[in-house]
């Protein structure tokens, strides 16, 4: 029978890294989550032991004691503080993000304690890319340092390895990077596991091309149960809009009609889907034009929303479809934990797993052509005309608005 080592799971959300570890034979003893709805979504999936509260608040002599566990005899922390303070979404208008002066940020902290606290035998910390980027990363350092010195204290040997992966390379229908800290208690160095997949694009790369949006979601019946309908000022522009494409090819740089300024909108406006390539990042709290958006013109399904995410297909996601995305769009994609947790299994714990990833993705036999692209409504021509482009990356409206006050 395979092992199966124990989980404790911090900052849960509706359970993307878990599935994944749950894939490669691992058991989440004890999961905490502060916001209700994820929590009803996990109630409704598993039977995992569940605390519904804030992990600043929450001793971790209550989490041990909820799953059972003791300090020292967690096999593996897993967790992924929220991201927000890190995020390089923030940069593109005004140039910066908060990042440790965000109150939010003091997750990390908690994850931290608990890492001292506990002393598992090995840890991963999933943030976004925006983590370890070049002269903005205080919190990667915050959290290097605070690992240094948990080793002086509780004469642990963890040896933190930072690795930013591509999802889209491991097989995951969905290009989304993420940064990962890995480390053992016993010194044992993490070695990331090489990537499966590669773009089409890039004839350097070795093994099977990406997975595509249509192996994903090709071929589902068109959902009747959601209101899928795009609302809203551009509600009408994105059936004008090819496949795999955005508001971009509505400038003077592409083939559509010079309605925007290049890059004068971020990247996911009115983003549609290629039926032949993985999907965009899923947002977590898109605006009404915030793509990607179904080849068909509408927004995605909750069922579409959890395959591009690899979620195994026995969950229940709770709340309403806007609730189904935030909540989605927050996870890491199940596949790619399965990636890491097999990788962990087999060089921290000497356990390895034979055979084919439970959460990998069914290659459809023929992908079909695009959709044709529909004229541009007349509502919008009379946008038409010249548009100044975007300045620079971090030089974008409200920068430009404090530099005419600044003047």
């Amino acid at each position: 029978m395979t092992k199966r080592f124990s989980v404790l799971s911090l900052f849960t959300g509706v359970g993307g890294l878990d599935y994944g570890f749950e894939a490669a034979q691992f058991q989440t003893r004890v999961a905490l989550e502060w916001d209700h709805q994820c929590c009803e979504s996990l109630r409704a999936s598993r039977d995992w032991p569940l605390i519904e509260g804030d992990l600043l608040a929450t001793p971790t002599k209550e989490i041990l004691k909820t799953g059972r566990l003791r300090e020292g005899s967690v096999d593996m922390l897993i967790g992924g503080p929220p991201c927000q303070p890190f995020s390089k979404s923030g940069w593109w208008k005004s140039g910066d993000s908060l990042r440790l002066d965000d109150p939010r940020s003091s997750t990390l902290g908690g994850y931290l304690r608990v890492l001292e606290e506990a002393r598992p035998r090995a840890f991963l910390l999933e943030n976004v890319e925006g983590l370890a980027f070049g002269g903005k990363d205080e919190g990667l350092k915050l959290l290097l340092a605070a690992v240094k010195r948990i080793n002086e204290t509780k004469d642990t040997n963890y040896q933190p390895v930072v690795v930013t992966l591509n999802a889209a390379d491991y097989g995951v229908p969905q290009t989304r990077s993420r940064v990962f800290v890995i480390g053992a208690r016993d010194g044992r160095v993490f070695v990331p596991p090489q990537p499966t997949h590669h773009d089409l694009n890039d004839p350097s790369r070795i093994g099977e091309p990406w997975v595509s949006s249509w192996d994903a979601i090709g071929g589902l019946r068109e959902p009747k149960s959601e209101d899928l309908q795009l609302t809203g000022k551009w509600a009408a522009l994105l059936p004008s809009i090819p496949e795999g494409l955005n508001y971009l090819w509505h400038t003077d740089r592409m083939g559509g009609a010079p309605l925007f300024g290049w890059r004068r909108r971020y990247w996911n406006f009115l983003l549609k889907l290629a039926k032949n390539r993985p999907a965009w990042t899923i947002q977590a709290q898109p605006g009404p034009a915030t793509g990607p958006f179904h080849w068909n013109n509408r927004r995605l399904s909750g069922e579409e929303l959890a395959r591009l995410q690899t979620f195994p297909t026995n969950l229940h996601i709770t709340g309403s479809r806007i609730e189904v995305q935030r909540q989605v769009g927050n996870a890491v994609p199940s596949l790619l934990a399965e990636v890491l947790a097999r990788a962990i299994r087999d060089q921290f714990f000497d356990s390895p797993l034979e055979g084919p990833f439970l959460l990998q993705v069914k290659r459809k036999t023929q992908c079909p052509p695009p959709e044709p692209a529909a004229p541009v409504p007349l509502q919008y021509l009379r946008l038409a005309g010249t548009h100044i482009p975007h300045p620079g990356t971090g030089r974008g409206y409200l920068y430009e608005t404090a530099e005419l006050l600044d003047a």
